[in-house]
């Protein structure tokens, strides 16, 4: 199935977009790069920035992490690759670093361990298990209302995955199930790391990097940030644009992840 959630809301959100600035949610440790504070570095050539709600600040509960389950998927796995442990899923540490490496640069991540250990423990099992080697970031999206790098997917068209699934965590799982407000969009800051997914409960290997202030429905699992030097890498490959033109396909400077692992 093709993770093609992202572009389906794209024409809703374009029509939210105003030139005013945005915010983002407050969250214990878990610290997102504001477009303020990496603009500085950016070199991507500035736009008036997005606004919209924010991010639902993170309230723990028992239920998170209590009980992670990895499904099989409808479609087999597009690689080989391991299974993250069912069961309860520790949120200490807090903070995991991990970095990807790619024939553009090292992309360095700390992931939300507090906030989404079950989307935590699937990324670091299948990075250790060599799940993301030899891959390609497959997809760029360079619109004002959405600014992303796609990666995850061995196949390299957007329809690959583990062969597992698993349910959605920050911030779905601030609202309750159902709630109208999971499909209004939502500001996702510059630095965000998050799962792709074809609907509720659908995530699987594929993830996003947002390199400027996004609109998104909160639909989509946020497990982590992009540190300064890792966003530099990324805005250099989004300035090179789309493979043939417009603002959503294979980014036109090609990028392979030749290996991701825990710090």
């Amino acid at each position: 199935m093709r993770l093609t959630r992202i572009a389906a809301a794209l024409g809703m959100i374009a029509l939210a977009v105003t030139a005013t600035s945005c915010t983002h949610h407050t969250s214990g440790n878990t610290a997102v790069t504001t477009s303020s504070s990496a603009a500085a570095t950016s070199t991507l050539a500035p736009v008036p920035p997005v606004t919209g709600p924010k991010l639902p600040p993170f309230f723990p509960s028992a239920a998170v992490g209590a009980n992670c389950q990895y499904p099989r998927s409808t479609n087999s796995a597009a690689k080989a690759a391991p299974t993250p442990p069912a069961g309860k899923s520790s949120a200490d540490p807090a903070q995991v670093g991990l970095t990807i490496v790619t024939d553009r640069g090292r992309i360095g991540l700390q992931l939300a361990n507090n906030e989404s250990p079950c989307t935590v423990s699937s990324f670091v099992t299948l990075a250790q298990g060599a799940y993301f080697d030899n891959t390609e970031c497959h997809r760029l999206t360079t619109s004002r209302a959405l600014s992303v790098l796609q990666c995850g997917d061995p196949k390299g068209d957007g329809t690959g995955g583990p062969g597992y699934q698993f349910a959605d965590e920050y911030p779905t799982d601030q609202y309750p199930p159902g709630e109208p407000a999971l499909k209004v969009p939502v500001v996702y800051p510059r630095g965000t790391l998050a799962m792709a997914n074809a609907g509720p409960g659908t995530n699987g290997s594929q993830f996003f990097m947002v390199y400027r202030d996004s609109l998104l429905p909160p639909a989509y699992t946020i497990f982590g940030t992009i540190n300064q030097a890792g966003l530099a890498v990324i805005d250099k490959i989004a300035a090179g644009g789309v493979a043939g033109g417009g603002d959503d396909g294979a980014p036109a400077n090609e990028v392979n992840i030749t290996s991701a692992r825990r710090d």
